[in-house]
């Protein structure tokens, strides 16, 4: 049996950020576990440049998540918005050109997409503390010490962990359908967890890409907004020089995407773009849609229902029984200020090892 002092159940940014940290310390006795066969979680990069998951960060909102991004140089850039904008509200009246809009505070996204945030965090930990295809199914307590399982994705061996504490880098809802607490959770806890949605989970993005982003030179900003569908909210993906692309935002509810399967939503989201920015509209050298709602590592039943609205960030903690001081949870979920969000990974990860930090200072003996 493998022993660490910790377990991150995840390699999303949030169990990367925590790796990250643990390993400025000089806390190097930890093991990220991966469900899948990559690190990023709802972060995912098409073709090198471009977001399939969460896309931009707010400088002037969130300074933390700033911060880092200073410390580790990444290059950023600004959302393209400058232009006009579209409306189509009517399917048998030609989208409406109007004023485009500018983000305030100004949106920013990352060169190479939001995954150079992730994979340059992992490139500072050691290689053999994250572990791919590695599924968490059961975390128990056993004479005083935490027993993580996993079976692997690849070969469905499984293996045991021991650790001091788990940092629980999961959406809340993913936590309680996947894995099995021995002692249980407190009920009343568990409810919390299962109640709190995850953000995106039942939403669908589709990504064009084109040699140049020829509706900039209409005077377009390649934002728009439609009542038609099948995309509600369209905008401007490219890269500064680099090819252009459009993406948008599928309205139709998770169980209307399943039936018309993806070829076919495909095909509408292709159609969309024509009808909205004309013929060469058509000259797309690749496309991807992206359903989160099909990924069981994201999205649970509950998440289906869309959400349009962020659900109040739960306890992170257990305040009592086995599981006080033993258990964190560090999704973006379980952050204040901005749970869902890129910067809650960040806000969640640093509240809960400041006072996982807190907690083992108290417990120490007295050097005196």
């Amino acid at each position: 049996m493998k022993r660490v002092k910790t377990v991150i159940v995840g390699a999303g940014l949030s169990g990367i950020y925590a790796g990250y940290l643990l390993t400025k310390k000089g806390d190097d006795d930890f093991i990220i576990l991966e469900a899948r066969d990559r690190i990023g979680g709802r972060i995912e990069t098409f073709n090198n440049s471009f977001d399939l998951g969460p896309t931009w960060f707010w400088p002037e909102m969130q300074p933390a998540l700033s911060r880092l991004i200073d410390t580790l140089d990444l290059e950023t850039f600004d959302q393209y918005d400058t232009g006009n904008m579209l409306f189509e509200i009517d399917p048998h009246i030609p989208p409406r050109r109007t004023n485009g809009y500018h983000s305030s505070p100004q949106s920013k996204r990352f060169i190479g997409g939001v995954s150079q945030l992730v994979s340059t965090l992992a490139n500072q930990i050691t290689p053999d503390k994250i572990l791919l295809n590695s599924l968490a199914n059961s975390i128990a307590i056993d004479d005083c010490q935490i027993i993580v399982s996993c079976e692997s994705t690849n070969n469905q061996q499984h293996s045991l962990i021991s650790a001091e504490q788990v940092l629980l880098a999961l959406p809340p809802r993913l936590v309680i359908d996947t894995l099995k607490f021995s002692p249980a959770l407190p009920q009343e806890l568990s409810n919390q967890w299962h109640q709190t949605g995850t953000w995106m989970a039942s939403h669908a993005k589709y990504v064009a890409i084109y040699d140049q982003p020829f509706w900039r030179e209409s005077g377009l900003s390649g934002s728009a907004q439609s009542r038609i569908g099948p995309m509600v909210e369209i905008h401007d993906a490219s890269m500064p020089e680099e090819k252009a692309a459009l993406f948008g935002f599928i309205g139709l509810d998770a169980k209307t995407r399943k039936t018309l399967g993806k070829d076919q939503l495909t095909d509408l989201c292709r159609d969309q773009l024509v009808r909205l920015f004309g013929d060469d509209a058509k000259q797309i050298k690749a496309d991807f849609l992206k359903d989160w709602s099909q990924e069981a590592l994201t999205a649970t039943p509950a998440d289906l229902n869309p959400s349009h609205a962020h659900s109040p960030a739960p306890s992170f903690m257990v305040h009592q029984g086995d599981w006080k001081d033993r258990l964190l949870g560090i999704g973006s979920e379980w952050s204040n200020q901005f749970p869902g969000y890129l910067a809650g990974s960040i806000d969640a990860v640093e509240k809960s090892l400041i006072r996982s930090s807190t907690d083992q200072k108290r417990k120490a003996p007295d050097a005196g």
